[in-house]
């Protein structure tokens, strides 16, 4: 299972990181075969009095809430609600017809019209032609004004800047998982915050998840720090009383609004670790996870995307999730998934080991896999393995 001599340098390199004054506190959930590890560093905050970090310490999960919102979908695919190769047109018809630039670089005006529709497929493998772009070009200008007091709101924006590139011919961060969130509103007739509740996190009891935290949990809830070093520079970027997360938002993010838990997060890497089921529920079908943590993507789309040149020559992407495709380092297998957070959250299952990894800390700029402590963290967690 584990190694309890080995674990003991995992031990260390979440003690070093707190040491150093990058963040208050760091927890980390190992699971294996039925056995449970929780390695817990530190506090909520770098006031010295707070409480210390614990398994139903409360965070915001970013990225990490990419999965769950493609696994709500997923549900949908499976009762027929939503089909894979279906256009969006019908739900969001202000993704329709749409128009590309004919210069990604280019100036917003100079638009060709897309070859063919935007498919569900294309919204979950974010192949939909649009996402995250360069700063200080023209259609960087253009989505950053891609604002709405909610979700239908937001879409109608959307659907007024031209796609960057043609549907399915690259892969582009973020935006599909908002529009997901759409999908799932408008499918359900429902908020998308109670579609995810009733398809997620109900039956998986991941209680503390959702898009705001209440009141009577605010002392479980971890402060967010900016990118700074050290306690003594370290800028409050979210606090719980009255940060981003203190009350309902109109507008329910699902590229990275929700918060949780260890333990919650836990239960859902569990079932789609275990083919969707969890405690005697099928929550997922066994075939959904596997499409669902599949390489969605053809060898030209990964040739030409990625946040930098190269980034997809050992990871691919699924539905919502990141994929291992090539094992060059110690770390998950090929064939693990999984996904981070910006505030230096991680999750990966690794299928192969019977593995759970979670990682949770609250430091802005955190979540890059490159950064050393990343690095070590996933070292010493497969170093422990016997």
């Amino acid at each position: 299972m584990f190694s309890a001599k080995r674990l003991m340098r995992l031990r260390t390199v979440l003690e070093q990181r707190v040491e150093s004054g990058a963040v208050p506190g760091v927890l980390a959930v190992l699971a294996r075969r039925g056995e449970v590890h929780v390695e817990a560093v530190g506090s909520l905050a770098f006031d010295g009095g707070s409480t210390a970090m614990a398994t139903d310490t409360i965070v915001r999960m970013a990225s990490m809430s990419k999965p769950i919102v493609a696994a709500c979908a997923m549900t949908l695919i499976e009762d027929c609600t939503l089909r894979l190769d279906d256009p969006v047109d019908d739900l969001v018809p202000e993704l329709a017809s749409m128009r590309v630039l004919a210069d990604p670089a280019g100036p917003v005006e100079d638009t060709v019209a897309a070859a063919r529709p935007i498919t569900v497929r294309d919204v979950l493998a974010f192949t939909l032609g649009t996402g995250m772009v360069p700063a200080e070009t023209p259609i960087s200008d253009a989505l950053d004004t891609v604002r709405g007091r909610d979700l239908d709101e937001w879409v109608a924006r959307l659907g007024k800047v031209p796609l960057v590139h043609q549907p399915g011919e690259r892969w582009m961060y973020e935006t599909g998982s908002d529009v997901t969130g759409v999908l799932i509103q408008r499918a359900t007739g429902k908020s998308f915050g109670t579609a995810l509740r009733e398809r997620i996190l109900e039956p998986l009891g991941m209680k503390d998840t959702g898009f705001s935290v209440e009141a009577r949990n605010f002392d479980r809830f971890a402060t967010a720090y900016e990118q700074e070093d050290g306690p003594d520079g370290a800028v409050v970027e979210d606090v719980p009383e009255t940060g981003r997360w203190s009350a309902p938002p109109v507008l329910e993010d699902g590229g990275g609004g929700l918060v949780s838990t260890a333990e919650d997060y836990l239960a859902f890497a569990s079932a789609m670790l275990a083919g969707g089921r969890y405690q005697g529920t099928q929550v997922l079908s066994r075939a959904a996870v596997t499409l669902m943590t599949s390489d969605q993507l053809t060898p030209e789309q990964r040739a030409v995307s990625g946040f930098w040149p190269g980034y997809f020559a050992t990871t691919s992407w699924g539905f919502g999730t990141g994929i291992v495709t090539d094992r060059t380092r110690l770390g998950p297998s090929a064939g693990s998934y999984g996904w981070t957070g910006f505030y230096g959250t991680a999750w990966y299952n690794d299928p192969a080991e019977e593995l759970t990894g979670i990682l949770i800390q609250q430091r802005a700029h955190a979540g890059d896999a490159r950064l050393a402590f990343a690095r070590d963290f996933w070292t010493t967690v497969y170093q422990s393995l016997t």
